[in-house]
């Protein structure tokens, strides 16, 4: 009826065992920045949206402020060869590493860098360069950020007289860029009846963005045209002005040219007579 007590301790020695060995594994799944136990590479989990043209920032920073300007600190964009967006490494950015797209448009500050920070800074956003970037730290981590650019139909051009009212304008004339922008130009006809001042409008009624300028118009532009008959007179009479400047011009260039004929022949007939 009794066990036999060393047994018992056999059993329980086995179990043991055996949860030490499944803890022990357990641990070797872990993650190896909690493994380490204090540094990790933190990013967003939320997407990055800007739109084309935008200055941007992608966030990527370590949990501890201690510096980064000594570390290999590595942007790279999946499916872009090559890869490299930004590169810093022995005290200084690589420019040869970075894809050529990216060239003066993206830096880390080394401020930030210093106390932990290398969020990458991105100016004039392009469609192009939506996609996962990729945050790396040899031997502290990665994280990745997910970049979604919008992108919206060509932009809306208004003109706008004194009091707000629209103007009745000429085909709007839209070209797209190399940099996915739009350029957009059209013509008015202003009257006088539209008093001096004009505004110029350009807005994007998806994003509710909007720019404008303000013109003014000088009054000169507003004054009655001449009589044609008086502007055919008065060119006439200029016309025949100047025919007579020039023909006293060629007159007296005549008479010079003749005086200077006989001197010279005066002269050449006292040298044959000494």
């Amino acid at each position: 009826m009794f066990k036999n007590p060393e047994c018992v301790f056999c059993r329980m020695n086995s179990a043991l065992n055996t949860h030490l060995v499944l803890l022990l594994m357990v641990f070797a799944q872990l993650p190896s920045s909690f493994t380490k136990g204090t540094i990790q590479v933190i990013g967003s989990s939320h997407p990055i949206v800007a739109l084309v043209g935008d200055d941007i920032i992608l966030p990527c920073y370590l949990n501890s402020s201690i510096s980064a300007s000594d570390k290999t600190v590595e942007w790279t964009k999946y499916k872009l060869d090559p890869r490299f967006v930004y590169v810093w490494r022995d005290g200084g950015e690589l420019e040869s590493k970075k894809n050529p797209s990216y060239k003066g448009r993206t830096t880390v500050s080394l401020h930030k860098l210093k106390h932990g920070d290398i969020s990458l800074n991105l100016s004039k956003v392009r469609l192009s360069d939506r996609g996962r970037y990729r945050c790396f730290l040899p031997d502290m981590g990665e994280t990745l950020l997910e970049l979604i650019v919008g992108w919206y139909p060509e932009p809306e051009l208004l003109w706008l007289d004194g009091e707000g009212n629209l103007l009745s304008a000429g085909p709007t004339e839209t070209l797209r860029g190399p940099d996915d922008l739009f350029t957009v130009s059209s013509r008015v006809t202003v009257e006088k009846r539209h008093s001096n001042n004009i505004t110029c409008r350009v807005q994007q009624r998806n994003t509710n963005q909007t720019r404008e300028t303000h013109i003014h118009i000088s009054d000169y532009f507003f004054t009655t045209p001449p009589n044609p008959a008086v502007c055919v007179s008065l060119l006439t009479l200029f016309v025949i002005s100047l025919f007579c400047i020039l023909l006293v011009i060629f007159v007296c260039w005549i008479q010079r040219r003749k005086k200077i004929r006989i001197q010279t022949n005066h002269a050449v007939a006292q040298m044959e007579q000494d």
